[in-house]
């Protein structure tokens, strides 16, 4: 095999990942998992990656099928909950349902899994991102059903436990090795009544 046809494998390879991700995302998106589908995905996942002329995706290289088999059962609950409680919620007359936007400031420096995270968190009923911060990686994410600070806190614990899912799924090490630090950081934090009283006190 020649050089320049080993570099061209060696570049679909490591761009495979990708292509099932676009693949999968267009079968959600028209909420189909037919034949016709999975080859119009194929289709508009190779047209985009081919004819565009963007910036090459780096990406991890690596894929954990325990997390990413983890993720995608995750994401089905998810999916199916977050239907039902919206379609709860539009039938309950007795209340507001409730909405607010939440910032969301991520743990990972990636705009590869920042990118994953806001198109998860969008795909679940209930919840729509409407802006990005990418410097500050903070995701701003519209919801309903919040009415206290309370609600927002969870909302925002959802978003970063996908985060994490999708990291753990195909993050690379570093980016492993830096949320497991900042999830540590963060266990700590809470833990840590003293940290509590001085952030009280400032």
């Amino acid at each position: 095999m020649s050089p320049t046809r080993r570099s061209q494998v060696t570049l679909f390879l490591h761009q495979l990942p990708l292509l099932v991700w676009l693949v999968a995302l267009w079968m959600l998106l028209w909420g189909q998992f037919t034949w016709l589908a999975l080859l119009t995905g194929l289709v508009v996942a190779v047209f985009v990656t081919r004819v565009f002329r963007l910036p090459p995706v780096e990406l991890s290289g690596r894929i954990n099928l325990w997390y990413g088999l983890v993720f995608v059962v995750t994401f089905l609950g998810a999916v199916v909950k977050g239907s039902l409680i919206v379609a709860w919620q539009v039938l309950d007359l007795r209340r507001q349902p409730g909405a607010a936007i939440i910032a969301v400031p991520l743990r990972v420096d990636d705009d590869v899994i920042m990118a994953h995270t806001a198109v998860t968190a969008s795909l679940i009923p209930g919840s729509l991102i409407v802006d990005v911060d990418r410097e500050n990686r903070t995701l701003f994410l519209h919801t309903i059903g919040v009415r206290s600070e309370a609600d927002a806190e969870h909302q925002r614990r959802v978003v970063l436990g996908w985060e994490a899912r999708i990291t753990r799924a195909v993050g690379s090490k570093e980016e492993l090795q830096e949320l497991r630090a900042r999830i540590a950081d963060s266990s700590a934090h809470h833990a840590d009544p003293t940290a509590r009283g001085r952030r009280a006190s400032q």
